[in-house]
């Protein structure tokens, strides 16, 4: 043991072994500690991952509601549109009924004046025939006779008329 080159291999040895040892502790830090900042990547990750699922649900649960919202929204609007349609029909009958019965009134009405008008022509005509009648006779005694039976019989006649 005393050459020189086996202290020499000897101390080579150590000192690649002290080398390694030290090498292998910075490596495996350096391996740690990229294991751990991976590890905390994957759970920053998965923390987001789920807070993206909660934000989707919530979304979706948000869409779900604006949707039932609007169709609820829709069908309230066919409601009132079918309201408004049948009491704007009932307003248009009622107008026309009401059109219709002002207008039976003035027929009514022409036709009471038009009765009456015919009435006063036919007393009217009657009364200038009964004077011309009256005036073709001589005997006034004969006169007065026939006069008082005309005026005798003109409420029957009216009664007839009407």
């Amino acid at each position: 043991m005393s050459d020189p080159k086996v202290w020499v291999a000897i101390s080579f040895l150590i000192f690649v072994a002290l080398v390694a040892r030290i090498g292998w502790r910075i490596a495996t830090k350096a391996l740690d500690a990229r294991a751990e900042r991976v590890r905390t990547e994957l759970a920053e990750a998965s923390r987001l991952r789920a807070e993206a699922e909660a934000l989707l649900k919530a979304a979706e649960a948000e869409r779900a509601a604006a949707m039932a919202e609007a169709e609820d929204m829709i069908a309230r609007a066919q409601a009132e549109a079918e309201r408004v349609a049948a009491r704007t029909a009932a307003e248009v009958e009622a107008q026309a009924r009401a059109r219709e019965k002002m207008a039976m009134d003035r027929i009514a009405a022409a036709e009471a004046a038009a009765i009456a008008e015919v009435r006063a022509a036919a007393a009217e005509v009657a009364a200038a025939a009964a004077a011309a009648t009256l005036r073709q006779m001589a005997d006034p005694a004969e006169e007065a006779a026939r006069l008082d039976a005309a005026v005798a019989d003109l409420p029957r006649a009216f009664r007839a008329a009407a």
